[in-house]
């Protein structure tokens, strides 16, 4: 399988958890086998959404990979803008900790970190959601700029280093997934990388042997959300099944699923994503005229962060 098929199995997988695992947001564990006791599932609806419609997980991905590709690479101030136009159009959903970094009024260098410096919270797993684009885009770039592009992005809307070192995380894991070879195999390594502060925390929810039972806080907090997800694409053999893992578990299941598809779309590709839950899946953008896009749209965004991200390689 090509790096290229890769990438679209890691959006497209990423933006199919989030729509599959949404209706299903802050529900009791085992949830969706009661609702689908053959444990395939369908995009359902629910909760206030549509069947098949992506959340901002989704929404802040593209808006990523599109200033990506837009700006020839990585412009922070011009992603919190997209970022903060989205915000100020009230959308469905927005996390806490998200909203309050970009309706604050600071300026993009300043607002997360003044926020975690006066409320203390900046460890949520919003900074994981949106990483398919980002992680996508720098894959062709190596360990050490992946992790550190993860960083920068994360660092925007959440002030605790934590959640920089989880998308970094995230993002190598992606890296490695794309290449071919196996992401869990390649978790010690990133470890060895991540700040040597965060290091055992990231470690104990890594593990071989960690389950998300395990978990010290609710998975809408960063260590167990990547936690959850890297346990789904371990214990499981299949796409499928890896999504249905995740979003069995309750809580937040929308991004659980969200990362969980990111790592299990770049693993088992994009042929592995049932057709039945990408012909319903459509990705609204507030803020950004009456755009929604399609999964077809989803395809092509990740073909070109891919292209991009290896041109940029190239030329560098």
């Amino acid at each position: 399988m090509r790096h290229e098929d890769r990438a679209v199995g890691a959006v497209l997988g990423s933006a199919v958890g989030d729509a599959l695992g949404a209706p299903f947001e802050f529900g009791l564990p085992g949830v969706f086998r009661e609702r689908f006791a053959d444990g395939a599932g369908e995009m359902c609806g629910g909760g206030g959404w549509e069947p098949g419609e992506a959340t901002d997980d989704t929404q802040m991905a593209v808006l990523v990979g599109e200033s990506l590709l837009d700006r020839g690479g990585l412009d922070l101030p011009d992603v919190f803008a997209r970022f903060r136009r989205w915000a100020l159009a009230d959308p469905k959903d927005i996390g806490l900790t998200t909203e309050a970094v970009l309706l604050g009024g600071d300026s993009w260098d300043l607002a997360a970190a003044l926020h975690f410096q006066l409320n203390g919270r900046g460890a949520g797993n919003g900074s994981l959601m949106r990483a398919a684009t980002s992680a996508v885009y720098y894959a062709a770039a190596g360990r050490a700029a992946t992790m550190a592009a993860a960083r920068r992005i994360a660092a925007l809307t959440h002030g605790d280093a934590a959640a920089w070192e989880g998308t970094a995380l995230l993002h190598e894991l992606v890296r490695v997934a794309l290449l071919g070879e196996d992401p869990l195999a390649a978790v010690p390594a990133a470890l060895d990388e991540v700040a040597a502060a965060h290091r055992e925390r990231w470690a104990v929810v890594l593990a071989p042997d960690w389950r998300p039972e395990d978990a010290t806080e609710f998975n809408g907090a960063v260590w167990p959300c990547l936690g959850s997800a890297v346990w789904a694409l371990r214990t499981t053999s299949s796409f499928e099944a890896a999504l249905a893992a995740a979003i069995d578990l309750g809580g937040d299941t929308d991004t659980v699923a969200a990362v969980t598809g990111i790592l299990a779309g770049a693993v088992h590709g994009p042929d592995a994503i049932p057709t039945r839950w990408t012909a319903a899946l459509h990705v609204p953008l507030p803020g950004f005229g009456d755009r929604v896009l399609r999964a077809d749209d989803l395809r092509a965004l990740a073909r070109s962060l891919a292209r991009s991200g290896e041109d940029v390689v190239a030329q560098g």
